[in-house]
């Protein structure tokens, strides 16, 4: 049973930084995208990160983050992790953690196989 549990959320000021965390368990599967998605309240849910695995690692960003988010990944931990820099009242939202053995591989993907259950961000300006 695939399981990922997400952690690191929290409230910040405009311009801090946080460092989400998602530990993966029971995922066997050889190839992997690893995503980060968000959801705002009446807003969209927005693909923001993705770490490809299948042969070689990739990441890739939507344009929302890039520059400011990075995605990467401690095999040793089996844990997938987001640093957020520069943060902005806009990026306030419940990010989740997600993971899929099959489909494209793109920053913006919001649809999974496996996802966690969420950890509230909260940038204030």
């Amino acid at each position: 049973q695939v399981q990922l549990v997400e952690s690191g959320g929290g409230s910040v000021q405009a311009g801090g930084s946080l460092r989400l965390s998602c530990v993966v368990s029971g995922y066997t599967y050889s190839r992997r995208c690893l995503g980060w998605f968000r959801q705002a309240p009446g807003k969209e849910r927005e693909g923001v990160a993705v770490l490809y695995t299948g042969g070689e690692t990739n990441t890739y960003y939507a344009d929302s983050v890039k520059g400011r988010f990075t995605i990467s990944q401690d095999n040793a931990k089996n844990t997938v992790y987001l640093q957020m820099n520069s943060l902005k009242p806009e990026d306030t939202a419940m990010y989740y953690c997600a993971a899929d053995p099959g489909g494209s591989c793109y920053a913006t993907r919001i649809a999974y196989a496996y996802r966690g259950q969420g950890t509230q961000v909260t940038v204030s300006s």
